[in-house]
């Protein structure tokens, strides 16, 4: 089924205890995109670029078989900019530039066949964005699923509870669960969250895995035990493709769809952080992601 992606699609700049990557194609919607595209045919992408794009990147992302009609490109004008710097604990960064460039004019305005898709990823915009792409969808899809952070919760809260009344799924880290409810248990800022309005709650822990929190049910993925992490940027947003690209693909969107979803999203993750930027996802094949599964199976299975 349709998935439509709206987000970031950018140049990152990133430094690693590893090494430097130079500027290179970034932006959420960019992995989103790319992780989903490995489960799913139907991906639709709404992003604004600059006339500094290189068409090579908008290459890369159709021969994936997503669908990059929904990318305005602005031309004149810059695509927006991230660089950062990575401690040897991965965990911890420095942003050392951010230059929003036509993101800061971004009216995400939808192809009228996106407005159809069966579900929607609403990647880390700001919250009235967000809005408008729901407001926009003919019918309601299926299932909404939104990421956010910490900056519009102290920016624009009242907008950022209006959104997340909105959607199905909110997907947010344990910083932000604590700081959206108040609370610092799990467990106690799941019921406030969801007292907002979503019926399902994704916390992403990062290398311990993400908790799935729905109707009164809960479920872990671990995080895969890697020897090295080169570049951990696009793992959130490829966790979030992983598990979206999932339900899309199967068309159901039951608690234990999305238990399988977690870990489909969870090995997208881990295979984002073994290069720099997407160069990883690009490169993977469906026998990789059948192995990783399958690591998967053997690091959560036992008998009681």
């Amino acid at each position: 089924m349709s998935l439509l992606v709206v987000g970031t699609v950018a140049f990152d700049e990133i430094e690693t205890p590893w090494g430097k990557s130079g500027k290179i194609l970034g932006g959420a919607a960019t992995y989103i995109g790319l992780a989903a595209s490995l489960l799913t045919d139907e991906v639709r992408l709404v992003s604004v670029v600059g006339g500094d794009f290189p068409e090579e990147y908008t290459r890369l992302l159709s021969d994936r078989k997503i669908d990059t009609s929904g990318i305005r490109v602005e031309a004149g004008c810059k695509t927006f900019f991230w660089s950062g710097r990575y401690h040897t604990n991965m965990n911890v960064r420095d942003t050392l530039c951010t230059e929003l460039n036509v993101l800061a004019g971004f009216d995400p305005v939808l192809p009228q066949a996106f407005k159809k898709s069966r579900f929607l990823m609403l990647g880390n915009l700001t919250p009235c964005l967000q809005k408008r792409v729901v407001e926009q969808m003919e019918p309601r899809p299926e299932l909404i699923c939104m990421d956010t952070m910490n900056f519009w919760m102290d920016t624009a809260m009242d907008d950022l509870l209006e959104v997340i009344s909105m959607v199905d799924i909110l997907a947010v880290n344990e910083e932000e669960a604590r700081q959206l409810s108040g609370e610092y248990s799990l467990v106690k800022a799941t019921r406030k969250i969801l007292a907002m309005g979503p019926s399902t709650l994704i916390i992403k822990r990062g290398e311990y895995g993400a908790l799935l929190f729905h109707e009164g049910q809960m479920f872990a993925a671990p995080a895969m035990p890697l020897e090295l992490v080169h570049d951990p940027t696009g793992a959130g947003d490829a966790f979030a493709g992983g598990f979206m690209g999932y339900l899309a693909r199967e068309g159901n969107t039951s608690f234990d769809s999305m238990k399988n979803g977690l870990i489909y999203g969870s090995a997208l993750a881990s295979f984002a952080v073994e290069k720099f930027g997407t160069e990883r996802l690009l490169n993977l094949s469906q026998d990789d992601i059948r192995e990783r599964l399958l690591e998967f199976v053997k690091l959560v299975s036992f008998r009681v």
